[in-house]
């Protein structure tokens, strides 16, 4: 029997995260060990725009070094991953049956929003991998209906894989190894609540209620996935905030992850040690007995 698989967000950071991992390398890692392994992963990033929903069918995914101005190790690196052809068909028919369109790319990669977290998640890459497009101007309540229409999804073994970032001003950044910048962290928990605690509106209208909200994000294209996140999401699931540090002084690396009460426990049980759970959140799940 297929297990139903999870819900995951990740901050995905600068591109050289994967050349000094840091805490949230060891997230990501412990991340890949402790959830049940799916049959296939679809990525959700910050970095593949487009007017409509367009979904990768590419047989052999190409590395996409879709950056600039790293160092030269960084452009090496692979994930030479499996393309996921049978789940953008999948992909396809669910958001056709909604009346959505949505176009199927042959030829499209995976970005880094994509392939660096994956790297440190399923390092052997031995997973089939398609990816889905964001729409920029439709904003968040559209993304988190896309997620929902993606739901059934996990009852078929595929992962649901967001990547962005909790904030992304470029103007609040700073030198590696800054301390966090205290507009991005008094956003990162207003928005830790809102998910968790504040109901079914969530942080829908951060652009308008939260503190910093248009500053932690000049352009939305870094939360959207989020929203698809949370869209996937349903009411048996207990939300996890998961903050293992801040990068560059204003990145804030959290992730979020939505699976049932009964995983959350053993999820907890095995990041004991390596990320805290953030202040004010969803408290704790009991282990399943």
């Amino acid at each position: 029997m297929t297990q139903r698989q999870p819900v995951l967000f990740v901050s995905h950071g600068a591109p050289d995260l994967l050349l000094h991992p840091g805490a949230t390398g060891a997230l990501w890692s412990a991340l890949g060990r402790t959830l049940p392994r799916p049959t296939a992963i679809l990525a959700i990033s910050a970095h593949w725009e487009s007017r409509q929903p367009r979904v990768g069918a590419a047989a052999k995914p190409a590395t996409l070094h879709d950056f600039g101005g790293f160092p030269r190790p960084l452009y090496t690196l692979q994930y030479p991953a499996p393309g996921a052809v049978r789940l953008a068909n999948r992909v396809q028919s669910l958001l056709e049956a909604a009346g959505q369109a949505i176009a199927i790319d042959p030829q499209r990669g995976l970005d880094h929003g994509a392939w660096a977290p994956l790297k440190l998640i399923h390092p052997a890459a031995d997973i089939p991998v398609s990816q889905l497009s964001i729409q920029p101007q439709a904003g968040p309540a559209w993304h988190r209906q896309l997620g929902a229409l993606l739901r059934p999804l996990r009852d078929e073994g595929v992962l649901l894989l967001a990547s962005g970032a909790i904030t992304h001003n470029f103007a609040w950044l700073s030198e590696p190894g800054a301390p966090a910048y205290p507009p991005a962290v008094e956003f990162a928990q207003w928005l830790g609540h809102a998910l968790i605690d504040a109901g079914a509106s969530g942080p829908l209208a951060y652009r308008a209620t939260a503190p910093h909200g248009q500053a932690a994000h000049p352009t939305e294209e870094h939360l959207l996935p989020l929203f698809v996140a949370w869209g996937a999401s349903d009411d048996g699931d207990r939300a996890m905030r998961l903050t293992p540090e801040f990068t560059y002084g204003g990145l804030a690396m959290d992730a979020y992850l939505w699976q049932s009460a009964e995983q959350a426990g053993a999820t907890w049980e095995a990041l004991e040690g390596i990320v805290p759970a953030a202040t004010g959140t969803a408290p704790r799940p009991p282990t399943q007995s």
